[in-house]
């Protein structure tokens, strides 16, 4: 599974990004209205597994990196795990973000500004 951002930023307010995609590998949204029903709290969890990975795949990353003797093989799974963990933490920042309440009389940022681009 990789996560195409700017798939998943091109979504209709009021829908929740899912922590899993369709079987084409295109994005999943749950319209909810926050009541917390079945598939919002199976997504929590999920979203909660994949944060606490992402923080083990870390570590893992760390110690190859730090190890002198780590070959070719063994610097390829690291980064292979962490960029899909990576990903993962992307989908959920942005599902969260996605969520949080704009405050009276601010503007909700455009959504090239969340694509920061290097200049």
């Amino acid at each position: 599974m990789s996560y195409d951002r700017d798939a998943a930023l091109a979504t209709v307010p009021g829908l929740r990004l899912l922590p899993w995609e369709s079987e084409g590998g295109k994005p999943c949204f749950l319209s909810a209205d926050g009541a917390g029903g079945v598939l919002s709290r199976l997504a929590d969890e999920i979203e909660a597994e994949q944060l606490c990975d992402g923080a083990e795949v870390l570590k893992g990353a760390v110690a190859v990196l730090d190890d002198g003797k780590a070959g070719e093989h063994a610097l390829r799974l690291a980064l292979r795990a962490t960029t899909q963990s990576f990903g993962d933490v992307l989908r959920v920042a942005d599902s969260r973000g996605a969520r949080l309440p704009v405050a009276d009389g601010e503007q909700e940022t455009d959504e090239k500004e969340l694509r920061a681009e290097p200049t």
